[in-house]
């Protein structure tokens, strides 16, 4: 079972990028700041050596991942699944993730698309198996604002640590001394959200 501290350790955690998918931009409330957000995620994943699991919803329909997103995962240990089901936790990446009592990374980092479908269901599915969840707040959303709020909220009440990336990197690298803080750093400046969403 997972800490309910719910400390992150860069060779503890993975980084989960739910369905930020091109087609979705013109009717997700504030689609490019879930972009923004994963981002960040993509360009620590690769300086502080933190697999990614990507999944696409139905890609032949709703397409692929957003091009700028695509751009900032090479280079990192990503794998991508297409799926039809809501959640993330499909028979393939239950194979990938293994067990949590087996596994050395029992904490899992996650944005995307929809907080109150998807994202909410990926949730579940995790504590449910024994992973902690961290659930990015700044790069979660919805169609709406209201069935995002509803998504943050179930989440945190199923025992989701509700947080945002940069709390994550920072926490993460924990000290100014740490090898890859300006990297991290510099990351954070360079993806500053245009219109950051609001707390629920």
């Amino acid at each position: 079972m997972a800490s309910r501290l719910g400390r992150l350790r860069a060779d503890q955690c993975v980084f989960f990028l739910c369905d930020v998918q091109q087609k979705f931009a013109p009717v997700i409330h504030n689609f490019s700041a879930v972009v923004t957000g994963a981002q960040r995620l993509a360009e620590a994943a690769k300086c502080l050596q933190i697999p990614v699991v990507v999944t696409e919803q139905y890609p032949k329909g709703l397409g692929r991942t957003v091009d700028s997103l695509t751009a900032r995962l090479d280079g990192a240990n990503v794998t991508t699944f297409e799926k039809t089901e809501f959640t993330m936790v499909t028979a393939e990446v239950r194979r990938a993730l293994g067990e949590p009592a087996n596994a050395a990374r029992r904490s899992v980092v996650l944005v995307g698309l929809e907080a109150h479908i998807c994202v909410q269901q990926t949730t579940l599915d995790l504590i449910e198996m024994g992973y902690g969840v961290h659930l990015c707040v700044d790069a979660v959303s919805s169609q709406t604002a209201v069935d995002r709020s509803v998504g943050l909220h179930r989440a945190d009440r199923a025992g989701a640590f509700l947080t945002s990336t940069e709390s994550v990197l920072f926490e993460l690298i924990k000290s100014k001394d740490h090898p890859q803080f300006k990297t991290i750093s510099n990351t954070i400046k360079a993806t500053t959200f245009e219109q950051p969403l609001s707390f629920p």
